[in-house]
């Protein structure tokens, strides 16, 4: 019945989420970003209570005493768009590194534009980077945490892509250390498809990676960590829904 439960979901979601962002155009048109951020772990927060109260899905958040205070770049599988919305309640206004594209989307292009979210556009060369790396900044400035999903898209478990040049751009520039993340959320919020097998979502911090390390070292033991903590997180996850 999990795919039940998963249409009874995502009708709630959807329905939930365009009140939320309906809600939001009062802060956004007053330009209070402060109240977008609140407005945004509030989302986040009530989408967990429907997913365990439909679904019987959880979660559980480990390792999060490995990251710095301040500024950090957070490098992060990306399976579902749970990982989007956890952040949000995790952090104070973290600006994640996202698609160009997104910012069409009316009313959430203008709140990801507001909160301060790091737009790129993928086909845009040396000027693409260079807003990135301008953006990355002034979020660093603010001591903001950032968000990038260094395979720069969704991926199915055990599913490979290679890692993108853009997280070691970010690295190399901001100077700050990295904190990889392995997470399970593609076993119960899929990008495809309704099924929603009940169980626990686990999101991983893995120790942090220093700032200094030179491009080829960063990327060899960044994807090392993320994809060696992964392997062994989604065999966990395969032996309990067995």
């Amino acid at each position: 019945m999990s795919w039940l439960r998963g249409l009874v979901f995502q009708i709630l979601f959807l329905a939930w989420s365009t009140l939320v962002a309906l809600y939001s155009l009062v802060p956004l048109a007053l330009g209070r970003r402060e109240h977008i951020f609140a407005i945004g772990k509030f989302w986040s927060d009530s989408i967990n209570l429907l997913l365990r109260l439909i679904t019987g899905i959880t979660y559980r958040i480990e390792g999060m005493e490995t990251v710095p205070p301040g500024a950090v770049l957070i490098a992060s599988k990306h399976q579902s768009l749970w990982d989007t919305a956890i952040v949000l309640a995790l952090f104070r206004g973290p600006a994640i590194v996202m698609k160009q594209e997104l910012l069409r989307i009316p009313i959430y292009g203008a709140l990801c534009r507001i909160q301060g979210m790091i737009a790129v556009d993928r086909a845009g060369g040396a000027k693409a980077l260079k807003s990135m790396l301008k953006s990355a900044r002034d979020a660093v400035a603010e001591g903001r945490k950032l968000i990038i999903f260094p395979q720069g898209t969704r991926t199915l478990p055990g599913q490979k892509h290679d890692y993108q040049p853009g997280v070691v751009a970010l690295y190399r520039d901001l100077k700050i250390p990295v904190v990889p993340v392995a997470l399970n959320s593609g076993f119960f919020w899929p990008k495809h498809g309704l099924k929603r097998p009940s169980g626990t979502i686990v999101m991983r911090f893995l120790p942090a990676i220093p700032a200094g390390l030179d491009r080829e070292t960063f990327m060899a033991r960044l994807e090392s960590e993320i994809e060696t903590a992964q392997a062994a997180l989604e065999a966990e996850t395969r032996a309990g829904l067995r």
